[in-house]
């Protein structure tokens, strides 16, 4: 681990002060979207969390949030790469596994309006109301279009816990759709340059997260393990899945 990742793992688990929990809530299973375009001089999507947020306020972020029950049963264009999907079915049940890339697509859609699907028939049929938009427009969530970039767990003893599987995606490898549905979670949605989005006012975990992206940018040949970045009696540890 270099010096540098360390003491990125150390200010994550120091982040936002000492806490005053008296014990460490069982986190729950998230999901974000690294949406990213362009080639040769690549942006990345992004919000502004509102001010009154409990979690993270005023933070530049991903989308992405908690996993729901309906994204267990949503519709997909299919699975992952075979490796990716084998890590998530490594550490998830065969539902948990299939609702986190669906997961981090719906709340894209529902925090900045886009729709990441391709225009094809979906795995299987939902009539649940997250899924109407995409069912309108024609399009299945393209989460096989998604790579497994990182995991990362809250902190022990926080007010809210979130055990947080990263995705990352180009928006050229969907029919990415502007749906108009957006909500108040996020504002300032817009396509940052990746140079600049490390200049935002961000968490910590969001300008690891950054990082690793440009590595796997720079190097996209190279063999790369997700990190996975935990806590382990109360020690902050950076593993790979």
């Amino acid at each position: 681990m270099s010096t540098d990742a360390k003491q990125q793992i150390f200010d994550l688990a120091n982040e936002g002060g000492r806490s005053t929990e008296k014990r460490s809530l069982r986190p729950r299973l998230a999901a974000t979207l690294i949406l990213i375009k362009g080639a040769d001089a690549p942006a990345v999507l992004m919000g502004r969390r509102a001010k009154k947020h409990a979690f993270m306020p005023s933070k530049f972020v991903f989308p992405g949030g908690a996993v729901d029950r309906a994204d267990s049963f949503g519709p997909a264009d299919g699975p992952l790469a075979a490796a990716d999907q084998s890590r998530l079915e490594t550490w998830l049940n065969a539902s948990r596994a299939r609702a986190a890339p669906l997961a981090a697509i719906r709340e894209t859609a529902e925090e900045t309006g886009l729709l990441f699907g391709r225009a094809t028939t979906p795995d299987r049929d939902s009539k649940a109301p997250q899924w109407e938009a995409f069912r309108s427009h024609g399009l299945a969530p393209a989460s096989s279009r998604l790579t497994l970039l990182a995991r990362a767990i809250t902190p022990p003893k926080r007010p809210r816990r979130f055990d947080t599987w990263f995705f990352l995606a180009r928006a050229e490898d969907a029919d990415l759709t502007q749906a108009g549905v957006q909500t108040a979670e996020l504002s300032d949605v817009d396509w940052y340059p990746l140079k600049d989005a490390l200049d935002l006012d961000i968490p910590i975990v969001t300008k690891f997260m950054l990082e690793e992206l440009q590595a796997r940018l720079g190097a996209p040949d190279a063999e790369r393990k997700p990190p996975y970045l935990h806590f382990r009696h109360g020690r902050p540890l950076l593993e790979h899945l």
